[in-house]
């Protein structure tokens, strides 16, 4: 999820591509642009860019956060603070949900 005009947008979104063919996973993305406050409400938009995996965003501590809002976002690691989600931290919501759907396999 993005606004229009956010230099981290693309660069997130070729990192998670990135580690889905890292992974050997394939997966739909889709792109959401949010144009306005009021959609940030409903949609739980917690700033530019948020990137979710089966509707949980990836950083695990933001999944209970409602500071929604049309904003930038950084996310933050023992390495520092940057604009754009963590490797691992992509690599490990990726893992969560293959996990889940491989133990719903029958």
């Amino acid at each position: 999820m993005y606004f229009e005009g956010c230099p981290n947008h693309g660069p997130a979104l070729q990192r998670v591509r990135e580690l889905l063919k890292g992974e050997g996973l394939f997966a739909e993305i889709s792109e959401i642009q949010i144009s306005d406050p009021a959609s940030a409400h409903e949609i739980g938009f917690l700033g530019s860019p948020s990137v979710r995996v089966n509707g949980l965003d990836v950083e695990p501590k933001a999944r209970t956060a409602h500071e929604y809002g049309k904003m930038c976002r950084t996310y933050v690691s023992d390495a520092g603070r940057e604009g754009l989600p963590f490797r691992e931290v992509i690599r490990r919501a990726l893992r969560e949900a293959e996990s889940q759907i491989l133990s719903q396999t029958p």
